[in-house]
């Protein structure tokens, strides 16, 4: 099988790091594509004739698109239209990544495919646009996933480690939960329901688990500090949301029910305390 990648981010990489040895694997970065070109996105299409084509690009700055909702739309929104009947036009299918923060946090369990979205931010919007381009071409999977992060790129526990060794104390806030994921993870969710050819529709994936972001913070200082990645604890103060405003509101509450797809695919679901040692361990060992 023939596997197209968009995207040069965290999930990307670590889809191009776990591919099986029977799938053949292309990645084209930001660097090598711009998917709102729809003109050099339809021949890359043509160019690699791939059975599969996961898409992780996207506008990923959730603050920055409050003032740049042009482009967040652009990427988000536009581009998977254009990439959507591109795949159809050359007879792949396609996996599209989406994001948690299409829900605005009310429900008080964690949130089905089905459930009703509302999103918070301008962020949350252009994802959800591009969401429902996949869903109405009819043979696509939109792939929902929260809070991920990897070894490389800009993400939460890189964030933490260098504020962990520079200051003396940090505040995080403790009012929004959610469920951390490893970009590991989420690849492997991919190649699951990529080999069982799982049927159009909306599916989602995340660690096990639930957690604050001060919850994540402190299990990342514990654990670092058990590795020696970090020579000193510190103080971690937990705070309200309104003490750390943000240009974009985030829900308050996103954490995503995967029951459905861990039926579905033999991808290992594991707790995210468990999948963050991982993560380290790959960190102290590069």
């Amino acid at each position: 099988m023939k596997v197209l990648v968009l995207g040069g981010g965290q999930i990307a990489k670590a889809v191009g790091a776990a591919a099986p040895a029977e799938h053949e694997v292309a990645i084209r970065s930001h660097a090598d594509l711009d998917i709102v070109d729809s003109s050099a996105l339809a021949r890359a299409l043509a160019e690699v004739r791939a059975d599969w084509i996961v898409n992780a690009a996207a506008y990923t700055a959730v603050d920055l698109a409050e003032d740049d909702a042009a482009r967040a739309i652009a990427v988000n929104d536009t581009a998977v239209a254009s990439l959507d009947r591109a795949a159809a036009r050359e007879g792949s299918r396609l996996l599209h990544l989406s994001t948690d923060f299409l829900f605005d946090g009310e429900s008080k369990r964690a949130y089905l495919p089905a459930d009703r979205t509302n999103p918070l931010s301008v962020y949350g919007v252009s994802k959800l646009g591009g969401e429902r381009h996949v869903v109405a071409g009819g043979e696509g999977i939109v792939l929902r996933t929260s809070w991920v992060y990897a070894a490389s790129g800009k993400n939460f526990v890189l964030t933490m480690l260098r504020l962990m060794r520079e200051k003396d104390r940090i505040s995080v806030v403790s009012d929004q939960i959610g469920a951390p994921t490893w970009a590991a993870s989420a690849a492997a969710a991919i190649w699951g329901l990529i080999d069982v050819e799982a049927a159009p529709g909306i599916y989602h994936w995340t660690d096990l688990g639930v957690a604050s972001w001060y919850d994540f913070a402190v299990a990342i200082q514990d654990e670092a500090f058990a590795r020696g990645l970090l020579t000193r604890a510190i103080p971690i103060l937990p705070i309200h949301s309104s003490e750390y405003p943000t240009r974009a509101q985030r829900p308050p509450f996103s954490v995503l029910d995967s029951a459905a797809t861990r039926s579905l695919i033999q991808a290992p679901a594991r707790h995210w305390q468990h999948n963050l040692r991982m993560m380290l361990d790959e960190l102290r060992a590069a």
